[in-house]
């Protein structure tokens, strides 16, 4: 088994959905990857946070056996995100961001942490990324994500991050405007053109679908009957799928499909509650319960 270094934000988000809202709960990248993959894998976590960050939040982490050391918690307020969603809860409406202390972000890696064996980049700063990856010593595999304030904005550094990972974990949005390629194929060729060697787009509720040399995958997202809150599903995602990675230690094609899988199962917990609530209550038993569901809900014969 591996160790997992993850590099983004911890947060406190306000959320509203039509079935609910939620003030100032345990929120953020790093935070919802951790949660998801601490169930497979032992996660260290880099990130900040002020001193108004509860130390029910702290315990909860700790609680998960997550690696604090590199969560720095410093003086000024927490990261906060306010937004909603209406119906279509594949898209949330951003309503407020304070960066607060995140905007100071400069992640330096405590010792214990350059050996990573598998290394995921959050949607930061492109040039923290980066930052990240000179820091850490011959990872076996380095995954990164993005958002659409970056590829606007820093679109020359990305690149240049893409150059140096494996895996990219991007959203279908984003991967068109990366590639500035409005048909998901295509936009799929040109990004793995620049060096990842895999990329996973996600589609909530549609699923995800993976592009690789090995050729192409397409799984479903879970039927739900209760979906109460979006926000982190996407993280979620990537912390089942890197940690299930990381358990196994077996990159190939295969075990790649399996482990979107496993993504997928953790994305379906994440959103059938508030904040990180539903993962604190998950269990590993239902965790496998779902994947064998997942096996069911796609399994089709060959013509006879």
């Amino acid at each position: 088994m591996m160790d997992i270094l993850v590099v983004g934000s911890v947060a406190l988000d306000t959320v509203t959905t039509p079935f609910g809202k939620a003030k100032e709960v345990l929120g953020g990248s790093a935070t919802h990857f951790s949660a998801a993959a601490s169930f497979f894998a032992k996660v260290k976590l880099v990130g900040v946070v002020g001193k108004d960050f509860a130390e029910e939040h702290l315990a909860f982490l700790q609680s998960r056996a997550i690696d604090l050391g590199g969560l720095r918690q410093v003086s000024g307020r927490t990261f906060r995100w306010k937004g909603e969603y209406g119906y279509d809860l594949n898209e949330a409406k951003t309503l407020e961001t304070q960066l607060n202390v995140f905007a100071a972000f400069d992640p330096t890696l405590p010792d214990g942490y350059q050996g990573s064996g598998i290394v995921f980049l959050a949607n930061i700063d492109p040039d923290l990324q980066q930052k990240v990856l000179s820091q850490v010593r011959t990872p076996r595999l380095v995954a990164a994500d993005t958002m659409n304030y970056w590829i606007a904005g820093k679109h020359e550094a990305l690149l240049t991050v893409l150059k140096k990972v494996q895996v990219v974990i991007i959203n279908d949005a984003e991967a068109r405007q990366l590639a500035r390629e409005p048909n998901l194929v295509k936009a799929a060729r040109q990004i793995l053109s620049w060096g990842p060697r895999c990329l996973i787009i996600k589609r909530g509720e549609y699923g995800a679908l993976m592009f690789s040399d090995g050729g192409w995958f397409a799984a479903p997202a879970y039927p739900l009957e209760a979906v109460f809150d979006p926000t982190g599903a996407g993280d979620s995602f990537a912390g089942g799928l890197l940690g299930y990675l990381a358990a196994t230690g077996d990159f190939s094609e295969t075990n790649f499909r399996r482990a979107i899988i496993m993504g997928s199962v953790m994305a379906s917990f994440n959103v059938e509650d508030f904040s990180l609530n539903r993962l604190k209550t998950l269990t590993r038993q239902e965790i496998e319960a779902r994947y064998r569901e997942f096996q069911r809900l796609v399994h089709f014969d060959a013509l006879s």
